[in-house]
């Protein structure tokens, strides 16, 4: 079952969630749903060890 990527991301910027994993295996399908995104620059995704990225929104200091 495919995560809701867009849901996901709704989540994160209304502050539901501080952050979400996406794993080598669902980059590709995640990152149509992240370009297609009008929001994506406040969306910021930082690499982790085996692959995966970290994704959390990025804040005004």
């Amino acid at each position: 079952m495919e995560k809701d990527y867009q849901q996901m991301m709704a989540d994160l910027r209304a502050g539901k969630i501080d952050s979400f994993v996406i794993t080598p295996e669902e980059f590709m399908a995640f990152q149509i749903k992240y370009r297609a995104d009008k929001f994506r620059q406040e969306i910021v995704g930082t690499a982790k060890r085996g692959g995966e990225i970290e994704y959390h929104l990025e804040k005004d200091d």
